[in-house]
Formats: structure tokens, C-alpha cells, sequence
């Protein structure tokens, strides 16, 4: 019996909805290159969002388990940090082995090379 994936080789069934809107791929590609978390304030500089955009998002991402999000105090202010959880950084990892080889297939089926996911910056851990 074939498989989904044998059948359809270009359905990308590991594209996670969750992932694959722009600003929480923004957000997970971020909070990936700062493993110790980042500060409310920072993720929604660097992401260009705000702060609505940004609890809503990081509230999707949370209720699936993605990221995690501490409130506390700094001295007197309040301060949230965003980090990504365990398992967040397997599920995005795994994603972007999707978008990979969506780019490679992309790019034979338009007769060009594809550069390896090393060259993209991504590293597999």
C-alpha cells in the first residue's frame, strides 16, 4: 500500500499551520537564535509587531506547546520572557526539513541546484 506521502510527494504534510503564518515563523526563528529566551519587548522589536500582535501570537504558540512564557517582575517593572520549549525546538526543527525539501524540490523543478540547509544558516541538532 502507498503511502500519503509516496502518492502525493508534493503535499508538505509537515507544514504546520501553526508555524507556517509569518509572524510566528518570525517569532520561532528568533526566539531559536536566542536559546536562553528573549524579553517581550526585544521579540517585538525584532519581529516588528505589536503588542497585541505579538500576545496573540505567542499565545497560539504556547497553547500548542511551542514556547514558553514567564512573567515576573524586574525590580519593580513587570517582565516577560519567551523562550521556546524542548519540544518547540524539535517541531521547528522538523519544519524547517519540510521547507528544505520543499526548496530542493522547488528548485529541480525549476533546473537549478538547491544549496545545502548548512548554506541556509539552519544546523540539525
Amino acid at each position: 500500500m502507498m503511502s500519503k506521502s509516496d502518492s502525493a510527494p508534493f503535499s508538505y504534510e509537515g507544514l504546520d499551520r501553526v508555524i507556517h503564518e509569518k509572524a510566528r515563523l518570525g517569532l520561532l526563528t528568533s526566539l531559536m537564535a536566542h536559546p536562553k529566551g528573549l524579553a517581550f519587548a526585544d521579540l517585538k522589536q525584532l519581529c516588528g509587531l505589536t503588542d497585541g500582535n505579538l500576545s496573540r501570537h505567542l499565545a497560539v504558540l504556547q497553547e500548542a506547546g511551542l514556547v514558553e512564557v514567564t512573567k515576573g517582575y524586574e525590580g519593580n517593572r513587570p517582565h516577560t520572557t519567551c523562550r521556546l520549549t524542548k519540544s518547540g525546538r524539535r517541531r521547528f526543527l522538523d519544519y524547517l526539513a519540510v521547507l528544505e525539501r520543499l526548496v530542493r524540490d522547488a528548485a529541480k523543478a525549476a533546473g537549478r541546484e538547491a544549496p545545502p540547509l548548512g548554506r541556509l544558516g539552519f544546523v540539525s541538532t
